[in-house]
């Protein structure tokens, strides 16, 4: 009990300087427990979505495949409607209802404008049917009921401003479809994001899959007392084994999965980031702790002197952790829900639509939250705890703040040197790697390794670094320059760990950036080497280029050729039986001018040729392929064919890397016209010194299809810039959370230094230094702090990011680039950062008594 009071009093008692510890934990427990809580209710919400829109069985053909939103042929796999009856007549069957979905559709208003979601969900089209009253109620107007009347969802039809009566035009491989809004409806629970029209079961038939009389989807509903799997059974015997046949619970599983990935991928990432917040926190509770247990060095060895043991002095301090744990806690899951709800917003602006009433708390949230929270407080503060129990009653007569033991600091300093060795070595070897799975390893141990070495050989480098940046930043500033130098050397150790804490996220910013321009510079280099087409056209989410959009192209002035570009699903087997079903790619003899490929065998344009292929050198070399051999290809959904190889590919191109090639018209003989694909890209050059018109013409000419994009090459590395620069973005933004918590680091480091150096400060004014010097001395000593950490951080992040191009080298990716601008902008964004964290300590180290402060002990 008396340990309690200790610790109660003596937390109060620094509560304002425990306050910035307590804000470090609630941000990582904020961020971990709001990535649970928002990854919980998207889940809710698809759940939901998936219970509403799912029938006791459903039967879709056995050849669907539901993670595939946009087939290449543009139309759904579909099969006749007298099926419906069929399944209606199965014992146990309630009703039945037949269905065309299609998601290779895009949706245009009167203004040319596409409605389509920019979240990267799907634009829907439906035939309107009594079985839509489950998931959608029509709040206005009426379900369509010919072929110029449509209906939409609410969200879009709110999103985009749209009325009744205003025109729509569905753009899909069956040509362009114009009708009016007859009808807006609402869904029952949320909407994630997806764009929705309804049809009339003829016009979507004919419109969507070509002609009447055929459906994508059946939905069966089970008569009483009959299960959802008996129900299943009853259906697969009324109509054979051709079908794929789901129950409701089935069919929600399913989706679970298609989202899985989705989701899982953004929670671990945003845990990941967590992580290295806690660990930044890390720093700051050792700090906060140690600087506290020495400030009270002479308190504690009055508490040994007058009877208290080593453990009760140990449990004290562990104590107090446990408080600061707790209500850091506490707090930080409240705002977590607070970030959730916030991501949830964020996610309705860009389109995916969640709603609050969905908010899943699990009690596994905050059990996570405060279990985190706590335990990493409480171990953070072990090993202060531990230094202030081996306080001794002769500690009474000293002064606080009694050095830290040199050899300890000898030993620290040995084993972060070699530590930092074996990480570079590892490093290294990852560089010398000729395997990318071996050279990973190597990478993150040399991360791992190096990492942890700087953190321990931190405060010896603490002396000759800052020393280096005193020389040449704080001497201009005189005798207070010099003075911060010293307060930042008194004590290495603090001034190594605070620097740490704003290492990790800069040396984690400075590796992405020098990967993500190496990566942007490697892939501009292999275009100007590989590409020769002037432009290409392609949709943003992948759809098939439709047959009115292909005419509209090739009708294009000033072009020399147009190329067709097909992806047709294939099974290849070798003369040794091996098989590749990746497929291969269908294009026209011109393609070998638009992509330049080395071969190591044989003359590309002889794959064009009837009846032949190309192979990837990968794929030669591993299955024994040579020029003449003869390759089974069995094309899905047509005949099987024997291809002679004309070329082997050299794969040392990263574009197209290990992509077989064929001719369209060797694919057209042995696919049905309906089953050959569309073009998933085209390319086109234009004549010699039309490029500039060329371009101008290919837009106009596609300007009423907004789905596709034309690209000429420097739109092309643009917009693989701008991608792979709004994903740092993101990455940066995230890491900003663990620099804040670093800034925090600072803050509390320079504050309890302020109490610390207390009566210091009050002799150094009554000998005349004034209140403005007093600030700058404190500023300046924060500058030099935070731009350790930085050069500390950059320095080791580019010789990661060094070691990650090396080994993206053996995917293609060889060009090694520095982004020298984003390196020195953060450097000199670090000294601000450090303006910044020593502006409270240095206003209330101003406003000090003199004479107070010269009194204190």
């Amino acid at each position: 009990m008396t340990v309690l009071k200790t610790s109660l009093r003596n937390f109060f008692a620094h509560k304002g300087r425990m306050a910035l510890s307590a804000v470090a934990v609630l941000l990582s427990v904020a961020f971990v427990s709001g990535t649970l809580v928002f990854t919980d209710t998207m889940n809710t919400t698809f759940d939901k979505l998936f219970a509403s829109t799912a029938s006791d069985v459903t039967l879709s053909a056995k050849s669907a495949d539901p993670s595939d939103s946009s087939p290449d042929t543009g139309r759904p796999d579909s099969f006749p409607a007298s099926l419906v009856e069929q399944v209606r007549k199965a014992e146990g069957v309630k009703d039945a209802q037949g269905s065309v979905i299609s998601l290779s559709v895009t949706v245009v208003d009167a203004h040319n404008k596409n409605l389509g979601p920019t979240s990267g969900a799907p634009t829907i089209a439906v035939n309107w049917s009594p079985n839509e009253l489950r998931s959608v109620e029509i709040t206005s107007g009426h379900e369509p009921r010919g072929p110029t009347e449509v209906l939409v969802d609410g969200d879009t039809a709110e999103k985009h401003k749209l009325k009744i009566g205003d025109e729509l035009r569905t753009i899909s491989v069956g040509g362009d479809h114009r009708a009016k809004i007859s009808g807006i409806a609402d869904f029952k629970v949320t909407n994630p994001g997806a764009t929705v029209v309804y049809f009339d079961t003829v016009t979507a038939q004919r419109e969507l899959l070509g002609k009447e009389g055929l459906f994508t989807q059946i939905t069966a509903d089970a008569a009483v007392g009959v299960s959802d799997e008996q129900l299943k059974k009853n259906i697969a015997g009324a109509v054979g084994d051709g079908y794929k046949l789901q129950t409701a619970a089935e069919a929600a599983d399913e989706g679970r999965k298609d989202v899985a990935g989705f989701l899982d991928v953004m929670k671990y990432a945003m845990l990941g980031f967590a992580a290295i917040a806690f660990l930044v926190g890390i720093f700051l509770i050792v700090n906060t702790f140690s600087m506290l247990v020495a400030q009270r060095t002479r308190e504690i060895g009055l508490m040994r002197a007058i009877g208290s043991s080593r453990k009760q002095v140990n449990r004290s301090v562990l104590v107090e952790a446990l408080l600061l744990g707790v209500i850091g806690s506490v707090a930080g899951v409240g705002a977590g829900v607070g970030l959730a709800i916030g991501l949830m917003k964020l996610m309705s602006s860009m389109g995916m639509n969640l709603s609050t009433q969905d908010l899943t708390v699990k009690w596994t949230t905050p059990a996570v939250g405060l279990v985190l929270g706590i335990v990493v407080t409480v171990l953070a503060a072990y090993i202060p705890a531990r230094r202030a129990g081996k306080v001794s009653p002769m500690a009474a007569l000293r002064d606080a703040g009694t050095p830290a033991d040199g050899r300890a600091g000898l030993v620290r300093g040995g084993l972060g040197l070699l530590l930092t060795g074996l990480g570079a070595a590892a490093l290294w070897t990852a560089t010398q790697a000729e395997k990318a799975v071996t050279g990973s390893l190597w990478l993150g141990a040399g991360i791992v390794l190096s990492l942890i070495g700087f953190i321990v050989v931190g405060p010896l480098l603490a002396g000759g670094v800052v020393r280096v940046l005193g020389a040449v930043v704080l001497r201009v500033f005189g005798p207070v320059g010099r003075m911060a130098e010293r307060n930042a050397l008194r004590n290495p150790r603090r001034t190594g760990a605070t620097g740490a804490a704003l290492m990790i996220g800069l040396a984690l910013v400075a590796c992405l950036s020098v990967v993500g321009s190496s990566m942007v510079a490697s892939a501009t280099d292999e275009l100007d080497r590989s590409v020769g087409a002037d432009f290409i056209v392609q949709s943003g989410n992948g759809q098939p280029i439709v047959p009115q959009a292909q005419a509209a192209l090739e009708k294009t002035p000033g072009l020399d050729h147009v190329t067709e570009y097909k992806w047709v699903d294939a099974k290849i087997t070798d003369p040794e039986g091996g098989v590749f079903d990746k497929g291969l790619v269908a294009a026209d003899p011109t393609y070998a001018q638009d992509l330049r490929r080395d071969t190591t065998a044989g003359r590309l344009a002889d794959a064009y040729g009837k009846n032949a292929m190309s192979v990837g050198s990968d794929y030669a070399a591993e299955h024994h392929v040579k020029v003449g051999d003869v390759l089974t290809v069995a094309f899905k959904g047509g005949e099987t064919a024997k291809l002679k190889v004309a070329a082997i590919t050299s794969d040392a191109n990263n574009v197209d890397k290990g992509v077989m090639y064929t001719d369209i018209a060797t694919a057209a003989q042995y696919l049905p016209a309906e089953k050959m694909p569309k073009n998933v890209v085209m390319f086109a050059t234009a004549e010699d010194g039309k490029e500039t018109e060329a371009y101008a013409a290919l837009k106009a000419s596609l300007a009423d299809y907004p789905q596709y994009k034309v690209s000429n090459q420097a739109d092309y590395k643009k917009d693989l810039q701008d991608q792979i620069g709004q994903l740092l973005n993101i990455v940066y933004g995230l890491l900003a959370l663990a620099i804040i918590v670093a800034i925090l680091g600072v803050v509390n480091t320079l504050a309890l230094s302020v109490v610390e150096r207390t009566r210091e400060i009050g002799l150094m004014r009554a000998i005349g230094l004034s209140r403005r010097q007093l600030r700058r001395m404190i500023r300046l000593e924060s500058v030099v702090i935070a731009l350790f950490g930085a050069l500390l951080g950059l320095g080791l992040g580019m010789g990661w990011g060094t070691a990650a191009q090396q080994l993206l080298a053996l995917e293609g990716l060889g060009v090694l680039e520095i982004p020298w601008p984003t390196i020195l902008t953060v450097f000199v964004g670090s000294a601000f950062v450090g303006l910044f964290a020593a502006l409270v300590p240095a206003f209330r180290a101003g406003r000090m008594n003199v004479l107070n402060a010269i009194a204190s002990e």
